[in-house]
């Protein structure tokens, strides 16, 4: 029985199911089929696969390098002679075997298409199934941002962080980065004794960790569920802590604590209805890190501990559904996993409809309506953008990375089955198959097979209605999509009809407003404007100093589209303030699209923010402002 199941984690097996218990405590197994290649990992799992991960690193600011071992174990088929792991700029200075025999290794070429994918780390086994690897990362190690004090809340202490998805952690971890190679996890991570340590793991040295002879601190942690790597992550920074419930709590630096835990005061509700509507949240706590702007997104969803944008606190709490986003990958994401990013939509579009329910749950259909109609206008934009009905970009299995169609399309997708079947049905399978998968990775045909297994078996005329494979494979929209309409945005419409009509600034009384009705106003404005107009718009609203980034991000848009010059001070301020992909990226084009306006001032604005991004940020921008995209 042992060997069986080695050769099935080892090789993959279709008829292999686990409990969700049993899940938890051995590998995952390997999906073989072509389909789950992944063309960002060097890695050879069905041969030689890693199952944990324990890390022993210093953590030295002065040098902005991470510095000490990682110990692997590795689960080998009978005959292997060798394991492939995934490294990127690391410095590695040797390679034993448990005894502390050096074991012969070679790091390869880097790969020349593709940065990221770094090189590839071969090790000779000799008949070792655990080895050591002692190494350093580089100072420009791509998972990792390290904050001057002066970017900081605090401004008084630095901060680091790290951002793995979704290959970027084999610049810090040498092991196997690959959403399909599951991995449990430890770690240990000395500090400077005035700072504190978190990982996306259980802690197990307390929050204030435990005293060194030499003044710093140890903090201690444990994951021994087996996650796919990207989601191994840590911060250290002067943080502070504040329970929220007896599962949740919020870190942050001391001046923005208050204001998060207010904006997060729901975050136990939001655990109770994610659990009643798809299964037991499994993971014990749910706390969350506000990171400082430079954070490079809205949220990510490091098991126990949510990193979270700062943007998103806005004291009207209309932005949480970027918790209740990243708590639902809870599910879907950490819990079934794709097996390779060209199947991002199987973590992304489904956490998108699942957090819309978690909404709905909670606030009622109007709130959820005016998330869903928001992400249709997203989805719509983003599918034009990519080259509509026949654009390659516009399909959800294709090339790796994941784009807002993974979002919003996916979610569409879901919502549109649900529509279809029932929302009962709908959901009786979910629950079923989040709790069959649990800890395992999933490809898009694998989760159309157990569709069509579990939910449409003897129903041809049904599957024939749904259009899976025109979903799931095809380019642009289905002719089914599902919209939703919101109320709520339907009488911002009505205001925004008459602005564009030429009535005055003065009549959109935007008083009482959330993010998602200013968005759709600032969005939905006619794109040519005299700068009169834009003056009377500006001034009249606040926009070009506003305290909501989003809102900010929105108007500026529309603002380069004209060539306002009256709000580039504030762009230049903004783009050196806020470091989040998802508010800067559409400045920088726009900029770019504006010829001798516009690209002096992106390059401009670019050298002086630069050192404020995230390195994955960075390199997105720079290659906007390249003209490469």
């Amino acid at each position: 029985m042992r060997i069986i199941l080695a050769a099935a984690l080892l090789a993959g097996s279709a008829s292999l199911t686990l409990s969700p218990a049993t899940a938890q405590t051995i590998p995952a197994p390997i999906l073989t089929k072509p389909d789950a290649r992944d063309v960002w990992t060097h890695a050879e799992p069905q041969v030689a696969r890693v199952t944990h991960v324990a890390l022993d690193l210093d953590v030295d600011f002065a040098s902005k390098t991470l510095s000490g071992s990682a110990v692997l174990d590795i689960l080998a088929a009978p005959g292997a002679t060798q394991v492939v792991l995934d490294v990127n700029d690391m410095d590695i200075s040797a390679v034993t075997d448990a005894s502390g025999k050096a074991l012969k290794w070679t790091v390869g070429a880097k790969d020349s298409a593709n940065a990221d994918i770094g090189s590839a780390l071969t090790v000779t086994l000799a008949g070792a199934t655990r080895i050591t690897i002692t190494y350093r990362s580089k100072p420009g190690a791509t998972a990792l941002q390290w904050l001057p004090p002066e970017m900081t809340f605090g401004k008084k202490k630095p901060f680091l962080f790290s951002q793995g998805q979704a290959i970027l952690n084999r610049s810090w971890v040498p092991t196997q980065d690959s959403p399909g190679i599951r991995q449990t996890w430890e770690a240990t991570l000395r500090v400077p004794g005035d700072m504190v340590a978190v990982m996306s793991a259980e802690k197990l040295s307390g929050d204030k960790g435990e005293p060194l002879p030499d003044g710093r601190r140890s903090f201690r942690f444990r994951m021994d569920k087996p996650v796919p790597p990207y989601l191994i992550a840590f911060a250290v920074g002067d943080l502070k802590f504040k329970p929220l419930g007896p599962r949740s709590g919020v870190w942050t630096e001391a001046p923005m604590l208050d204001k998060a835990a207010r904006e997060f005061v729901d975050v136990e509700k939001m655990i109770d209805a994610a659990s009643k509507l798809y299964g037991p949240y499994r993971w014990g706590r749910y706390d969350m890190l506000v990171l400082p702007p430079a954070f490079p997104y809205g949220g990510m969803e490091n098991p126990m501990l949510t990193f979270l944008t700062p943007t998103i606190v806005t004291g009207d709490r209309s932005n949480t559904d970027v918790v209740a986003h990243e708590l639902a990958h809870s599910w879907s994401g950490n819990l079934v996993t794709n097996a390779t990013w060209s199947d991002s939509w199987l973590n992304e579009g489904f956490t998108t409809y699942f957090e819309n329910r978690i909404m709905e749950s909670l606030y009622g259909k109007e709130q959820a309506a005016t998330y869903a109609d928001l992400d249709w206008d997203v989805m719509r934009r983003e599918i034009a953008a990519a080259g509509g009905q026949t654009g390659a970009a516009t399909r959800l299995n294709g090339e790796p990375g994941a784009g807002e169609v993974d979002y919003t399309k996916g979610s569409n997708f879901l919502r549109m089955i649900e529509y279809t079947v029932g929302r009962d049905k709908w959901d009786a399978y979910l629950t079923s198959y989040f709790d069959r998968h649990a800890f395992q990775p999933q490809t898009t045909a694998g989760f159309l097979a157990d569709l069509r297994e579990r939910l449409l078996k003897g129903q041809p005329e049904l599957e024939l209605k749904l259009q899976l494979d025109r979903w799931a494979y095809g380019a642009g929209l289905p002719d089914n999509a599902v919209r939703v309409h919101s109320a709520t945005l339907a009488k911002v419409d009505t205001r925004l009809a008459a602005f564009n009509a030429g009535g005055p600034a003065s009549a959109v009384q935007p008083t009482g407003w959330t993010t998602q009705e200013w968005l759709r106003f600032l969005n939905g404005i006619d794109r040519r404007q005299t700068p009169a107009r834009l003056k009377e718009l500006d001034e009249t609203l606040g926009l070009s100093a506003s305290g909501n980034a989003y809102i900010q991000s929105a108007w500026f848009e529309l603002a380069i589209a004209n060539h306002y010059d009256p709000a580039v001070p504030y762009l230049r301020g903004y783009l050196s303030r806020i470091g989040r992909g998802l508010l800067v990226y559409p400045l920088y084009r726009g900029l770019m699209k504006q010829g001798d306006w516009g690209q002096p001032k992106a390059r401009d604005f670019f050298a002086e923010a630069k050192p404020t991004y995230h390195p994955s940020t960075a390199a997105g921008i720079e290659r906007i402002v390249a003209g490469q995209e």
